[in-house]
């Protein structure tokens, strides 16, 4: 790549990781040919409308489903984004310069410890930030068409893909990586060690962010299904007796299951069930939801948290960097 503006360590590492660079760019404009092409097929095919007049796509669209497909295990791909940003960085941008040694020349140049990390975590870091930005592009062309019979921003793929948290979760795997290839030094293990935690970073932010902030309940009769308001996100829904407290309906459903010749009934034990309910005075329904005015705070307060990770993992890679070469 031309790269007139850059000087120093900041030259260097682009000249080193040229192809990787010219790979990334490589996997955008793939990415962009491939998400054009199916939103291209699937306009091929009219959609067919419903009796309110709503547009859907018809059977026989095949773009379509190809473009569902392909959406699916994008935003399966930009969530394993970091691992892989993460790997890099601790294996070879940091750790193989030193289990190498080349490290050394590079600070024969009259370039300090410090200046040495900064540039390959600044090049590296906006390097990222870039192809990041140009895929999140393409992941939107796809999913504004895609999004059609999906779960919608809530789903992990698109979640991640379409907001500013995929941006923090780099951001951490930069930190993370460097941090992790200076205390080890071997490249295969760095990357290795390097995954496993943004695997447990993805994992457990992805297992309690929808605990972030407080859910909203609504309440109504049983019989027709409660639906959640404003597009949200349904969290639980289950019963309510007279005064208040939530059933568990497994306590009906076990009982229907011991009935004798429960296989014998055409009703499959309905109607024991529903005994059951008025028995122990099961009268309404309940469902918990995240509403939809809670996704972008949900995506800020995750974002911070990684951002706080970041924070600290660079603090502790330029203080180990510190402390063996000073």
């Amino acid at each position: 790549m031309n790269t007139p503006a850059l000087k120093g360590p900041y030259w260097v590492t682009v000249r080193q990781y040229r192809r990787t660079l010219w790979l990334a760019v490589a996997a955008v404009i793939v990415s962009l040919a491939v998400i054009g092409g199916l939103r291209i097929w699937d306009a091929q095919t009219p959609d067919q409308l419903l009796q309110d007049g709503y547009p859907i796509p018809s059977d026989e669209n095949r773009g379509f489903r190809a473009l569902e497909w392909a959406m699916e295990y994008a935003g399966g791909g930009m969530i394993l984004l970091p691992l892989l940003v993460g790997a890099f960085v601790a294996g070879p941008l940091i750790a193989r310069e030193f289990e190498s040694g080349t490290y050394k020349l590079s600070l024969t140049q009259s370039v300090s410890p410090a200046a040495w990390l900064r540039a390959k975590l600044l090049t590296t870091t906006s390097a990222v930030l870039l192809v990041t930005l140009a895929l999140t592009g393409v992941f939107r062309i796809g999913w504004e068409r895609a999004a059609i019979f999906e779960g919608g921003a809530w789903d992990p793929g698109p979640y991640v893909a379409t907001g500013v948290v995929l941006f923090a979760y780099l951001l951490a795997a930069v930190a993370v990586g460097a941090l992790l290839g200076l205390l080890i030094r071997r490249t295969l293990v760095a990357m290795a060690a390097t995954g496993l935690a943004m695997g447990v970073v993805l994992l457990v932010l992805g297992a309690y962010r929808w605990s972030f902030l407080p859910v909203k309940t609504i309440t109504g009769p049983t019989g027709p299904t409660l639906w959640t308001p404003e597009n949200g996100l349904m969290m639980d829904t289950g019963l309510l007796t007279a005064s208040g407290a939530r059933f568990d309906q497994s306590i009906c459903w076990d009982e229907v299951n011991r009935t004798p010749g429960l296989d014998g009934m055409e009703d499959g034990g309905m109607k024991l069930f529903d005994r059951c309910l008025t028995r122990h005075g099961a009268t309404a329904q309940y469902v918990d939801y995240h509403p939809s005015s809670h996704y972008w705070p949900t995506q800020l307060i995750e974002s911070g948290i990684l951002l706080a990770l970041a924070a600290l993992a660079a603090f502790a890679a330029f203080r180990v960097l510190r402390a063996r070469l000073p």
